[in-house]
């Protein structure tokens, strides 16, 4: 009996020793292999979205002709036409980061006998470039320029989505009604709630980044109006080109887009006007095909093929290097590099791409 017992004792002792060791395995970390921790700079890797900084570029144009009006016996006919411009740069969220808003007003007078009385030579500024030149200011209730409150309306939607601009309060006539904004702004915002919506819409990838500028040039020329004759009618041409650019730190283009618009209006030889006032106004790249370039060109591309052509061969130039691509003396290109894919004349890109970036922020 006591050669049995002495035997479990000894049994028991190893069983125990056993499960000392299996323990000390699992749970000493002496005998544990030691998880290393990332370092800082991998861990800000994790940490980093994975787009980056990265937002979207667009820009968008409305245009009416609306308020264009016939000529009389006793006045002149005024063909007037409204183009609203805004560029965006738009995050991953479709928050708006950065934005400018403008408008192209452009007034060309006719008689009553069909004669553009307007200098064709007149070059139309911006109402951004008029700044107090064109005197709200002095109208206005809180006292600021159109300028001013386009600007103030423009830092009022950053960090918005369009969701959240179109659900802003509006009246009748679309003036803001909130307390928060109505002390720097007090101009109609409908027509720029739409334009802001369209921008939005049009934005792409395009290289800018969040911590870019963002700049527009707008410009506007009549110099393709003609008088009315017995067989052919008169016609105001308001020419305007808009250019949205982006520019990083060193003042290099990260991105680009280029448009225009050609908004006539036609009239007869008693001044009256032909024209449908109110006819949906298409820019160039709108137009599409149906601008009829592609069937002229001796390249075979269409104008808003050109003007993307040439937006992204200013990437990564500065203003200098930009208005040092020589053209001839009818403002066409010459470097064998860009006429490949751009015989468009370019003097008005340059001059739009030097002006958007005198106004970045």
């Amino acid at each position: 009996m006591k050669k049995y017992l002495s035997l479990f004792l000894v049994l028991v002792m190893v069983l125990a020793i056993s499960v000392g060791c299996s323990q000390q395995t699992a749970e000493d970390p002496k005998d544990q292999t030691p998880v290393e921790e990332p370092k800082e700079e991998e861990k800000e890797k994790e940490e980093a979205p994975a787009a980056g900084d990265a937002v979207k570029t667009g820009m968008a144009v409305i245009s009416s002709i609306g308020k264009s009006k016939d000529a009389a016996a006793d006045a002149e006919g005024n063909a007037q036409v409204d183009s609203v411009v805004v560029a965006v740069m738009v995050d991953n969220d479709g928050k708006i980061v950065k934005a400018k808003i403008d408008t192209a007003q452009t007034k060309i007078g006719f008689s009553n006998e069909g004669k553009v009385t307007t200098d064709l030579a007149t070059v139309f500024k911006a109402k951004q470039d008029l700044g107090t030149e064109y005197g709200m200011s002095k109208a206005s209730k809180i006292g600021k320029e159109w300028n001013e409150q386009a600007n103030a309306f423009a830092d009022y939607i950053l960090g918005k989505t369009v969701e959240e601009i179109k659900g802003f309060k509006l009246d009748e006539e679309t003036h803001l009604t909130d307390e928060d904004i109505t002390a720097s702004v007090t101009i109609k915002v409908g027509g720029y709630i739409e334009a802001i919506e369209k921008a939005v819409a049009n934005a792409q990838d395009l290289g800018a980044k969040a911590t870019d500028t963002l700049g527009l040039g707008v410009e506007t020329t009549i110099g393709k109006s003609k008088d009315a004759a017995a067989d052919a009618e008169g016609v105001a041409q308001a020419y305007t080109h808009y250019v949205a650019t982006t520019f990083d730190a060193d003042g290099k283009i990260t991105s680009c887009v280029i448009d225009a618009s050609q908004s006539n209006v036609n009239f007869d030889v008693t001044g009256k006007i032909t024209t449908d006032l109110a006819a949906p106004l298409k820019t160039k790249v709108e137009l599409g095909d149906d601008y009829g370039m592609k069937s002229k060109s001796n390249i075979g591309k269409e104008w808003y093929e050109q003007a993307d052509a040439f937006s992204k061969y200013v990437v990564g130039k500065t203003v200098e290097e930009v208005k040092g691509i020589a053209v001839d003396e009818t403002g066409h290109a010459t470097e064998a590099d860009l006429t490949a894919s751009v015989t468009a004349g370019i003097g008005e890109f340059q001059a739009m791409i030097e002006k958007a970036k005198s106004n970045a922020k």
